[in-house]
């Protein structure tokens, strides 16, 4: 029985931003962790994309005992000029279906 390798897209239509707000949207309390292996990227780039989504305030986080829990602002616009007509929970909405 022969098996296939997957091989991980050079490229995607999201950028790593899209991905980790969209877990957080998904599960508010998730892991740095597990965002890393869901997203494909390392630990440190998600702490990075966190800091700057909550520098833009697309997020915001709070301690629950030991765990950051991250409130999504979805009401936020989409930063590019192609998309900014649009809010963050239209993205949600639309990858969530």
């Amino acid at each position: 029985m022969k098996t296939e390798k997957v091989v991980a897209p050079s490229w995607t239509f999201l950028t790593n931003h899209a991905h980790v707000l969209l877990c957080l949207a998904n599960n508010p309390s998730a892991r740095i962790r597990d965002i890393a292996v869901e997203v494909g990227i390392t630990e440190r780039a998600v702490q990075r994309i966190i800091v700057e989504l909550e520098a833009d305030e697309y997020l915001e986080h709070y301690r629950d005992g030991r765990r950051n829990v991250y409130k999504v602002f979805s009401r936020k616009s989409l930063r590019h000029s192609i998309e900014k007509h649009r809010q963050v929970r239209d993205l949600i909405r639309l990858i969530n279906k």
